[in-house]
């Protein structure tokens, strides 16, 4: 059941890939742009390499000379002489092929270095959208695999393209010099072999392609099940024998793709052997018939075999160099792909740089709909995309909000009216359809990335935590910060004595996500980050939503300092939590439809009002003014 199914995603796969087989135009010339800070170590590179394939016959051509004018004529100081200068040429080809290699690692290692750089970069400043919609394991293999796959054109593919060509070359010349009959009769046979090996080399490009898109979505499938979150979710809703199906669905598709290379490779190596094979009966029939007549000596028959064993090598590399060149090639143009997506939020070329400290926030007529999947996402990477709803339909409608330095705004509403979409806005996580979001008067789009990451802090409800130290998940915000300031934010976020207790203290490993921790110990430690960094404006996005009444306790002391002398937009699910707060903005529909303070708002009756009696009928409670 699952080798079926593996063969038909395989099968589909392949059908992508033929369609797919034309690069898109300007792929070189990009590559070549990549080339340039390596163009030296690129030139002395070949010469090694040229210097390399030369050496290919000196061998053969002193071998000639050892046997006939050494070992025949009983020359015995000439062919000692000839293998001392044989020994010494196997030195200089030692030396040439460290220096090669240093070369090509120099080359190889600096383009990967400069690749995943840009695609590590590039993919950061995407929107948060792009995340949500493209596959973590596909994407991380754009670094790996693809990247490496990319470095090969300038290393391997290069060399080995420049090296066989000269290889040929010179082979074919020194072997037309001894004798240019039995060349000719060799290089005859040669196209019997070319012609199944240009179909064979086509097959072999189509199957590499579809191999790494297999091997991604395979990576991808693993990357989901062994992080904690999928491993619980495996473990309390998935069925192994479901589970295993469909990995071995997947496994399946990689085996059988490689079973195909393998078998195509098999084939392709099989004819050469056969065309040397014949070949190398031509030389051995024609030239020791005429090595018997005297007409070519024992020397060049022995330096034509050699030259001939040396020949078949390089001419099946470049009989398969199609493959490695379109390897190459569709490994740069998958790392090219993602470095042409557009990031929506992008640095002015302008940048203002905000003033430190509590600012007014303005939202001022602000209209806001999600960018759809063909603005963010990858199309060999997307995967659902096509199901989001929120996608270019508009979320937010004329939204006027300001929350002047110092005070606390509240968002309240229905889930679904927006309210984490105005946070989003005012973080800049996404720059609004039309209006404007303004911090201290400065339009967000004008200010600089770096005065906007250090005017606002933002604690979620799921506050994500590093596999790593406590310590350096509170100093990822600043990291900078000493050990006392550390020990600071800890107090003021009421979770010191916990990390006090802890064996290991701040140098506690959190696990996966954080999940060594409880949602209100990450909560705090969430909030210790932000006092850490110290912003201006604070947004808390339903901070304690999740929360049990005596974490929700302690946590809402930590946000109390957390709020202290800042500005605060508050998105609260729980309405008792924004009780003092200077505003509350009701939100419904992506339109404020209520603002005032909560006895105002109480008093007036209407969605608030409504929400609030709802929410504290079904806590048993009686709600108050």
């Amino acid at each position: 059941m699952a080798a079926a199914g593996g063969w038909q995603m395989m099968r589909s796969m392949s059908q992508d890939s033929v369609k797919g087989q034309r690069l898109k135009p300007g792929t070189v010339r990009r590559i070549a742009r990549y080339a340039v800070p390596y163009r030296r170590l690129i030139a002395v590179f070949l010469v090694l390499v040229v210097a390399d394939a030369v050496l290919v016959v000196a061998t053969p051509l002193l071998l000639r000379r050892i046997v006939d004018d050494g070992v025949i004529a009983g020359n015995r100081e000439l062919v000692v002489g000839l293998a001392l200068v044989v020994a010494a040429l196997a030195v200089v080809d030692a030396v040439l092929g460290v220096a090669q290699r240093w070369a090509s690692s120099r080359i190889g290692e600096g383009l990967i270095y400069d690749l995943r750089g840009a695609v590590f970069t590039h993919v950061l400043a995407q929107p948060v959208a792009f995340f949500t919609r493209t596959q973590t394991g596909a994407l991380v293999s754009r670094l790996n695999s693809d990247v490496i796959g990319a470095q090969q054109a300038f290393t391997s593919t290069l060399s080995g393209v420049v090296s066989n060509v000269v290889s040929v070359v010179v082979i074919l010349a020194a072997m037309a010099s001894l004798s240019w009959p039995l060349t000719l009769a060799c290089v005859a046979v040669v196209p019997i072999f070319l012609v199944p090996a240009h179909i064979v080399g086509r097959r072999l490009a189509g199957l590499t392609r579809d191999s790494m898109n297999v091997n991604a979505d395979l990576g991808s499938r693993m990357t989901e099940r062994f992080n904690v979150a999928g491993a619980l979710l495996v473990k309390l809703f998935g069925d192994p024998t479901r589970e295993h199906e469909g990995y071995a669905q997947r496994a399946a598709a990689v085996r059988d793709i490689g079973v195909r290379i393998a078998l195509n490779r098999s084939i392709f190596m099989t004819g050469l052997t056969f065309i040397a094979a014949l070949a190398t009966a031509i030389v051995y029939g024609a030239g020791g018939v005429a090595a018997v007549s005297g007409a070519m000596t024992v020397g060049t028959l022995l330096a034509l075999a050699a030259l001939l064993a040396r020949l078949y090598a390089p001419l099946t590399a470049l009989a398969t160099v199609r493959v490695d060149v379109m390897t190459a090639l569709v490994s740069f143009e998958r790392v090219f792909e993602v470095l042409d997506l557009r990031p929506l939020v992008a640095e002015s070329p302008t940048p203002v740089t905000l003033t430190p400290g509590p600012v007014a926030v303005e939202l001022d007529h602000v209209g806001f709909a999600y960018p759809g999947a063909d603005e963010i996402s990858l199309a060999s990477l997307e995967s659902t995309a096509t199901g989001d709803r929120r996608a270019g339909a508009p979320v937010l409608h004329d939204v006027d909000l300001v929350a002047r330095p110092g005070q606390t705004v509240a968002l309240v509403g229905p889930s679904g009216a927006g309210k984490s979409t105005i946070t989003a806005l005012v973080a800049r996580l996404y720059d609004a359809t039309s209006g404007t979001v303004r911090l201290g008067g400065v339009d967000v789009r004008e200010a600089s990335s770096a005065s906007l990451r250090a005017a606002v802090g933002v604690v979620t409800q799921e506050a994500h935590m590093f596999h790593d130290t406590i310590r350096a998940n509170l100093a990822y915000a600043r990291p900078e910060a000493t050990q006392e300031e550390i020990v600071e934010a800890l107090r003021a976020a009421h979770v010191w004595d916990l990390v006090a207790s802890l064996p290991e203290g701040l140098d506690t490993v959190v696990g996966d996500r954080g999940h060594r921790l409880s949602g209100g110990e990450k909560q705090r430690l969430a909030i210790a980050r932000l006092l850490l960094k110290n912003p201006g404006v604070v947004v808390l996005d339903e901070a304690t939503a999740h929360l049990d009444s005596e974490s929700e306790v302690a946590v809402q002391r930590a946000l109390d300092a957390a709020l202290a002398d800042r500005t605060a937009i508050v998105v609260a699910h729980r309405l008792s939590t924004i009780r003092d707060a200077d505003v509350i903005a009701v939100v419904a529909g992506g339109r404020i439809v209520q603002r005032g303070r909560h006895a105002e708002l109480l008093a007036a009756g209407g969605l608030y009002a409504d929400l609030y009696t709802t929410q504290f009928a079904g806590d048993g409670a009686r709600p108050r003014g």
